[in-house]
């Protein structure tokens, strides 16, 4: 109780630092102009790469920016001013862009750098909240994120400042995937360790269980026989199959359990007798994501799915705890 009038103190205060940076933003929407699509037509020019630079807050904007650049498509990477003074710039080449982020746009360590660009050859584009500064002065494209206050009460940690070039550097850098047509699998092949990378790379031949790992049973095989590969594979089913390979049939531990629970005595019954006539079944180049989909996206869920190529033959079982493992 005694803490109530200092949360609502800490609410308030977090309420006027959102309000005030979304102010930043409206502001930065309306200021949008052709500058942008001159910076767009430039990075997707680029025949190098884009390097974003910046010192502070700046840099670490500039870092994350970098990162989102080089994750969707455009070559990107983060070159610290101070490091390029120290063997770093050599990392920039002619054909590459300097995307530098300042919101005084006067700091030492990055004006210096400055002639040195002019030198290389290399194009700048700035970032910058002073569109007279030294920075943008020497900059081909100035994008200037105007901001009336930092949300700091000192009205000097940048706050708004950095808000708006984040802005700025995600808006450019979907505006390139939008002009270069990035579709989702491009970004999955960027994240190959994610799970969107996974869903949309990983196909059902990655994942499977093939070759000796396969339980395959012939459909004349005696019902010891299926159980001892049953039991040997630890998969949860058997493939069965006639003399060419081809799937005639799945027997599950259920369809075990489900005989033996009637009372009948499963000696004495064939392979066939006991075996699933029609299961769903699943080629190899189709994705493991889809796999997932027909096992668990069912009234009757199930766990083991068998893989058949183009032939109708048994290629192959895809094990739910398998796909899970892979993070599926």
């Amino acid at each position: 109780m005694k803490n109530k009038p200092r949360d609502r103190a800490v609410a308030e205060e977090v309420r006027r630092v959102i309000a005030l940076e979304a102010k930043t933003l409206r502001a930065l929407r309306a200021s949008v102009d052709g500058s942008y699509g001159k910076a767009v037509e430039l990075m997707a020019r680029c025949r190098g790469k884009v390097i974003l630079t910046g010192v502070g807050k700046s840099g670490l904007i500039a870092q994350k920016v970098a990162a989102t650049l080089a994750s969707t498509g455009t070559p990107a990477v983060h070159l610290d001013p101070a490091e390029a003074k120290h063997g770093g710039i050599g990392l920039i080449q002619r054909q590459d862009l300097v995307l530098a982020i300042g919101k005084s746009g006067e700091s030492d360590e990055l004006n210096d750098l400055l002639p040195r660009l002019r030198a290389i050859g290399a194009k700048l584009i700035a970032i910058t909240a002073e569109p007279r500064s030294t920075l943008a002065r020497a900059a081909a494209v100035v994008l200037a994120t105007p901001v009336a206050q930092e949300a700091c009460p000192l009205n000097l940690t940048p706050t708004c400042s950095t808000t708006a070039a984040l802005a700025v550097g995600d808006a450019l850098a979907v505006a390139l995937m939008k002009l270069r047509n990035f579709r989702a699998e491009h970004f999955a092949h960027n994240h190959p360790a994610g799970q969107l990378g996974k869903r949309l790379t990983l196909t059902v031949a990655d994942v499977m269980r093939k070759g000796q790992d396969n339980p395959v049973v012939r459909e004349d095989a005696r019902v010891s026989r299926m159980l001892v590969e049953l039991t040997r594979q630890h998969a949860g089913a058997v493939a069965v199959v006639d003399r060419r390979g081809r799937l005639q049939g799945l027997v599950t531990d259920c369809d075990i359990r489900r005989v033996l629970e009637q009372g009948r005595d499963i000696q004495e019954l064939s392979v066939r007798q006991i075996m699933n006539l029609r299961p769903t079944t699943i080629r190899p180049e189709a994705l493991a994501s889809r796999a997932v989909e027909i096992m668990e996206l069912r009234k009757r869920p199930f766990n083991v799915l068998p893989v058949v190529d183009g032939r109708g033959r048994s290629v192959g079982l895809v094990q739910i705890h398998d796909l899970r493992a892979r993070g599926l």
